[in-house]
């Protein structure tokens, strides 16, 4: 399935270093504000381990792993809602992310200026999340004013909707974000039409200094509490080092380099793992001497709709799948011998796919 994230913060706080250590490409990186004006887009594969230890054991001609498309948007200012800055295109950028991955600076440097002139990364949160309530303020009340008559006319659609509307208002004038806001199924449904940017699941990425890079300082205690009652997710970072990580061409140079700061993988690779888990995702596998790939899906679909992924004639004309767990795989090395000791079972179309299941699907159209 489709992933795009945005990665949103403040001009000048590491989105574009940020962007490069996950992509390994080199977009633009540099100590002024709007140094990015274009988005920069990056497709970067997820690392699975589960995938590798499946590929030893079969084989096959190609291994291909899932991957998430990332976005650099250009950064964020005061009045942006308004038109400052980069303004309205920024926020159009937004929207078409299913994620944002917001960018925090909880480090001091001198040589690395602030728009704001000093470092606070809660007033930096405030700045975008208000420019960003602005925006979904300005989009609901567009809405009020073209079915305001309608639901006064007695219609009890509009009526149902403009009062989910005037909630959503409400909420955002009290300076919260969305996300925030619990919504039952069938407002929800509702909702997602406007394609509304605060209710957007969020990971702050507080980007720190070396020496802050295991336990977190002062600067992301203070972001922690601002965001307690958030549905929201954060981690630490330092995007100087993963920038030296991601220089190195040499695995074990890599594993070197990390094990002297205490690290077990770079955090990017964390990055990556906590964006899945933002938006309920997981991975079901495909296995044979062709190809071992991975595949992504919402948590809860069902055996039919993980194979449309692959094909959409896999659903229509459904029969059913053939499913290994990915422990048993393991651990009895092949499909056959799983097969043999009672591991492969048969699924119908009610079947809830787990993560790492190893899939088979038969299918007659």
């Amino acid at each position: 399935m489709a992933l795009k994230c945005g990665i949103v913060g403040l001009p000048n706080v590491g989105k574009s270093t940020l962007f490069n250590c996950l992509s390994k490409t080199k977009a633009q990186s540099a100590n002024f504000p709007f140094c990015t004006i274009e988005p920069n887009i990056g497709i970067i594969t997820v690392p699975d381990n589960r995938l590798d230890k499946i590929s030893e054991l079969v084989n096959p001609q190609k291994v291909i792993p899932t991957t998430v498309e990332i976005v650099d948007i250009a950064g964020l200012v005061k009045g942006a809602s308004k038109g400052e800055g980069l303004g309205n295109k920024f926020l159009a950028n937004i929207r078409e992310t299913n994620a944002l991955i917001h960018v925090l600076r909880c480090f001091d440097d001198d040589n690395i200026t602030h728009v704001d002139g000093d470092i606070n990364p809660v007033r930096d949160k405030e700045t975008i999340d208000i420019e960003l309530q602005l925006k979904d303020l300005e989009t609901l009340e567009n809405y009020i004013d073209k079915n305001s008559r309608t639901a006064k006319t007695g219609n009890k659609e509009a009526q149902k909707n403009v009062g989910i509307v005037e909630s959503l208002i409400k909420h955002l004038e009290s300076g919260n974000s969305l996300r925030s806001l619990d919504l039952d199924e069938e407002a929800l449904l509702f909702v997602e039409t406007f394609n509304l940017i605060t209710i957007k699941p969020v990971l702050y990425l507080c980007n720190v200094d070396e020496n802050s890079i295991l336990s977190g300082n002062s600067y992301v205690d203070k972001v922690k509490e601002a965001i307690i009652h958030e549905n929201a997710e954060l981690l630490i970072i330092a995007t100087a080092i993963e920038a030296e990580i991601a220089e190195l061409e040499d695995f074990d140079e890599q594993l070197l380099f990390l094990n002297e700061l205490g690290l077990k993988k770079p955090g990017v690779h964390n990055l990556i793992r906590s964006t899945y888990k933002l938006l309920e995702l997981q991975t079901y596998f495909t296995a044979g001497e062709k190809e071992v790939r991975a595949w992504t899906i919402k948590k809860g679909t069902k055996a039919p709709q993980a194979a449309a992924v692959i094909h959409t004639d896999f659903e229509k004309g459904f029969i059913r799948a053939e499913v290994i767990s990915y422990n048993d795989f393991i651990k009895f090395g092949s499909e056959s011998s799983c097969r043999d000791n009672g591991k492969l079972s048969i699924e119908g179309k009610d079947y809830v796919v787990k993560d790492a299941d190893i899939m088979h699907f038969r299918f007659n159209v």
